[in-house]
């Protein structure tokens, strides 16, 4: 900690870099660690979004699974925000829509519900990924933005050389320390960041791939009681 809060350029704590950089490469930190902070906050709001969807969603299939009434199963669970729960809401409300009248078009009737699900899925697995593309920016940029501090950082430690006139390292050190520090920021804001985006980009095609199971079997569900209600 007394490192850390260090002002001595000699001792290259984290503060002293910063005060003593110069304008430009101090608002390149600012920008980095504010992007890293805004990707940590995106990183743990996903962890905990996804967890709680997939337990959840594990929760409700399990309960459909055991349902004997679609109807009462879906008066208990109509107020449920999870994107399986959605998904289940549009096949249930396509499939009375396309029975309410006294002829059932049954082939235009299956079309429909894969159709209604296929989008409830799609519109579930965009509202999940909504701000990965964030993760991803800053995963993509942030070395660019810490290497253009790094850059800017150089070239005013060798305009203090030039001022000096002296190539001495104890002149040119802290000028080039402040820069590197500037590229440091960056990759701490863009590894985590690229990280989280492949570990989420995984776990939502696995809930993709689980909504679009869902929606087949209960299509499937579905397409029995049609042959039903045709043969009589």
């Amino acid at each position: 900690m007394a490192f850390a809060l260090n002002t001595n350029p000699v001792t290259l704590s984290p503060i002293a870099l910063f005060l003593q950089a110069d304008i430009v490469v101090k608002l390149v930190m600012i920008g980095l660690l504010l992007a890293s902070i805004w990707t940590w906050a995106i990183i743990i709001a996903a962890t905990l979004k996804l967890g709680g969807v997939t337990r959840q969603g594990a929760a409700f299939e399990r309960d459909f699974d055991r349902a004997e009434d679609i109807d009462g199963f879906y008066k208990q669970h109509s107020d449920n925000r999870l994107p399986i729960a959605r998904v289940f809401a549009a096949g249930v409300g396509e499939w009375r829509r396309s029975t309410m009248g006294g002829v059932i078009d049954r082939e235009g009737t299956r079309e429909r519900l894969a159709t209604a699900m296929g989008a409830a899925v799609a519109s579930e697995i965009d509202a999940l990924s909504d701000r990965l593309n964030i993760l991803a920016t800053v995963g993509a940029v942030a070395p660019f933005v810490g290497l253009f501090g790094t850059v800017w950082g150089i070239m005013r430690a060798f305009t203090g050389i030039a001022q000096a006139q002296s190539t001495s390292l104890a002149v040119v050190a802290p000028g080039i320390a402040e820069a590197l520090f500037a590229t440091a920021i960056g990759l701490f804001a863009a590894i985590p960041a690229v990280i989280a985006y492949n570990r989420f980009s995984h776990r939502i095609n696995r809930i993709e791939a689980r909504l679009n199971r869902f929606a087949d079997s209960f299509h499937a569900t579905l397409s029995r009681q049609l042959e039903v209600a045709g043969k009589r």
